[in-house]
């Protein structure tokens, strides 16, 4: 290996690692704030030693909000969500690449154009369909309207019409399967890759989610965890450090979330590329 690959692959490796310091300062600076009293984060020069706080933090931000109520209630929605949106969409998006039915362009057309609408523009409309069906303060007002998302099946419909072979769906028809059958044995498995991502993705969304929640849910009981981390914020002085405790550990999930799929996703994607 000569001089010069040597130093293009130390400057390779040199970015990368500034990529990786970039990218993980935020927690580390999360995880300093939330160790450390509200005086010292507004310090100048900032402190960026971890401190001595932290289980005191997360015991009085405990003290302060029902956090495990609201955790618990945020996993289900994202869960529950994140299962429906990865079977619905990519059930929509097989039929949009590999089927023909009347309709059908301009159906999809349709779909695209609902990407030009802000989503704020449907918080009030969608409010009053909920407030009609008598959904208003259940769970069933934050998942039923995200079970099913354009984005997602435009992704896997990309995805579909060229990972899913046309000569693979005949001969499982003339085997004899139907619909459902050819979705489950020939679709799932080609689509597990973009499946993964859609569930990562969704499932982030939903936790992350503030501002439906927000307006949709009126019982105290089924607060997600986001509108209850809210609640540490005061009029007159908020204990910042405590909010940061409780974002350090709502932060949690979404991490563990996103290692363990992201590593499926590219196992999966992985081994669609060595069986094509």
């Amino acid at each position: 290996m000569t001089a010069s690959m040597w130093m293009k692959r130390g400057f390779l490796h040199l970015v990368l690692l500034l990529g990786l310091v970039i990218s993980i300062f935020p927690f580390y600076w999360l995880f300093v704030m939330a160790s450390n009293t509200t005086g010292d984060i507004f310090k100048y020069p900032p402190k960026l030693t971890i401190g001595s706080q932290l289980l005191v933090n997360m015991r009085n931000m405990l003290n302060a909000i029902d956090f495990w109520g609201a955790f618990m209630n945020s996993l289900f929605v994202a869960v529950v969500t994140a299962v429906l949106v990865v079977f619905f969409d990519s059930l929509a998006a097989f039929v949009f690449a590999k089927f023909e039915f009347p309709g059908k362009k301009p159906l999809f057309v349709i779909l695209l154009a609902t990407f030009m609408v802000p989503a704020q523009l449907s918080v009030v409309p969608q409010f009053v369909v909920m407030a009609h069906l008598g959904w208003v303060g259940s769970f069933k007002a934050l998942i039923i309207p995200a079970m099913v998302n354009a984005y997602g099946i435009f992704l896997a419909r990309q995805y579909a019409e060229g990972a899913i072979s046309a000569d693979l769906l005949e001969a499982a028809r003339i085997d004899g399967a139907g619909f459902f059958r050819l979705y489950w044995n020939v679709a799932v498995p080609v689509l597990r890759p973009i499946m993964s991502f859609l569930g990562i993705f969704t499932f982030i969304a939903m936790w992350n989610d503030y501002l439906w929640p927000l307006i949709v849910l009126t019982n105290p009981q089924k607060l997600t965890l986001q509108v209850a981390l809210a609640q540490l914020n005061s009029l007159n002085a908020t204990d910042y450090s405590m909010v940061m405790a409780g974002t350090l550990l709502a932060a949690v999930p979404l991490i563990i979330v996103f290692l363990f799929g992201a590593r499926q996703f590219i196992r999966d994607l992985a081994a669609g590329a060595v069986k094509g």
